[in-house]
């Protein structure tokens, strides 16, 4: 079996050499390339696995480099060898389609975790057991961008309403990439009480407090070699983002309790509902946490703007829920759904039919079977995605009010179950709640 080949651009020999010293020993043929005009004809003569460049090169700039092999040699994983501090340049990188990026002076340890990612893309992908269901441009697009996003290693922000499938994204991104086979570990930033957060992410000594009767691993070392999910990040205090800042630039935790920094090698995904951005106009999020976890977005658009997806998810959940006899939905059923807001998206329409299941008689549903709140539903015809008419934002609005204070009304005043009822967290319950309070 032939080795695999790498191809490596610098015009600093001691860099060209400290990279074939680290690399040769792991089985792999490495090309070395003084400058962009030899890297592009060794690109024409060889098919690389991997290409590691330099950002300055005599005759041009890693940039265009990575931007050649990305849309000529989309198997060729790219990464970009940038000057320590270079946060700017390595974000341009990652957004050109680079897999990683590595700083000077190269720790050798990140620089191996970094090739032997790179060579599992050419491995046979594994075969997926999850997906978004839908065929809709809008699903179809995000199934597409999630592929692409797999083969990096550039941390993604997936934005969504609640209930519309983030960690399920994240879990896809995680499978269709090189780090498959490790842990993917998903945590609510928004269910950690905040004097346990620093133990939970980065583990503890025993005797380093009151109750620690014994070490414990934190999820960042749990995750370590896969991906680690940060849903909900922007409930994360600023005290909490300071460190998981540190974690993502040095590639180090050090536990509680601890003198000695561990290294992590951790792909970072993370995911919100609310407005990132608005939180740090207010300075509830640190600006440059939010430009390191936000290299990429990818927005997932919610149930109403994709209409044409529920028969497919109803079909799936009347699958899914079915365990003896099969259920159908009449049509007049499914013309009600499809009119119905959703402001708990693809959770509340699961709950929707699973509770629907129960309700039904002769294993058929009804439009009664679904409990539809009348106030939700728009005159036929009428369109609930986003428009810029000034004239929509308030009947949104008050369906959105509707919607809240009916499934409060139908719990009995019980926040925790009306948002379980919409398919929503608690946290955005509240949120969305407390708007109309005012």
């Amino acid at each position: 079996m032939s080795k695999p080949l790498c191809l490596l651009v610098d015009d600093e020999p001691d860099i060209l050499d400290l990279l074939v010293l680290t690399i040769e020993p792991m089985g792999i043929e490495c090309y070395r390339a003084n400058n962009f005009t030899e890297a592009k004809k060794y690109l024409n003569l060889h098919k690389f696995n991997l290409c590691l460049t330099d950002m300055k090169l005599p005759d041009g700039n890693g940039l265009y480099l990575i931007d050649i092999i990305v849309n000529n040699y989309p198997n060729t994983p790219v990464a970009m060898i940038t000057a320590h501090g270079s946060v700017e340049i390595g974000i341009k990188a990652l957004r050109a389609g680079a897999f990683d990026c590595i700083s000077k002076p190269l720790d050798i340890t990140n620089l191996r975790n970094l090739i032997i990612s790179a060579l599992q893309l050419s491995q046979d992908e594994p075969v997926v057991k999850i997906d978004l269901i839908g065929q809709s441009l809008g699903i179809r697009e995000v199934r597409n961008k999630i592929k692409k996003l797999a083969r990096t290693q550039t941390p993604i922000y997936i934005k969504g309403e609640s209930g519309t499938g983030k960690e399920i994204v994240a879990k896809m991104i995680h499978i269709k990439g090189p780090r498959a086979r490790q842990p993917f570990i998903p945590v609510n930033c928004g269910a950690i009480p905040q004097g346990l957060m620093e133990s939970e992410f980065f583990g503890h000594k025993k005797g380093s407090f009151t109750s620690a009767s014994e070490d414990k691993k934190g999820l960042f070392q749990t995750a370590n070699g896969g991906t680690l999910f940060l849903d909900e990040v922007g409930d994360l205090p600023l005290s909490m983002q300071v460190k998981l800042l540190r974690v993502i630039q040095e590639k180090v935790i050090r536990p509680i309790g601890s003198t000695e920094e561990i290294p992590v090698d951790v792909r970072m995904l993370s995911a919100t509902n609310c407005d990132l951005a608005g939180l740090v106009k207010i300075g509830k999020f640190r600006q440059d946490l939010f430009y390191r976890i936000n290299v990429i977005e990818l927005y997932i658009p919610p149930l109403r703007e994709r209409t044409e997806d529920i028969p497919n998810l109803v079909k799936h959940f009347l699958k899914k829920f079915m365990v003896d006899t099969e259920v159908r939905i009449v049509s007049e059923a499914m013309k009600a759904l499809k009119k119905h807001f959703f402001a708990g998206n693809v959770r509340e329409l699961e709950n929707i039919i699973e509770r629907a299941i129960a309700l039904c008689e002769d294993e058929v549903i009804k439009v009664t079977d679904l409990q539809l709140p009348k106030e939700q539903s728009l005159p036929q015809g009428e369109h609930l995605a986003p428009s810029q008419d000034e004239h929509l934002a308030p009947i949104l609005n008050e369906i959105e009010k509707e919607t809240l204070f009916n499934a409060l009304s139908q719990s009995k005043n019980n926040k925790t179950k009306a948002a379980k009822l919409l398919g929503m967290t608690i946290g955005a319950f509240r949120y969305r709640l407390n708007k109309y309070k005012k």
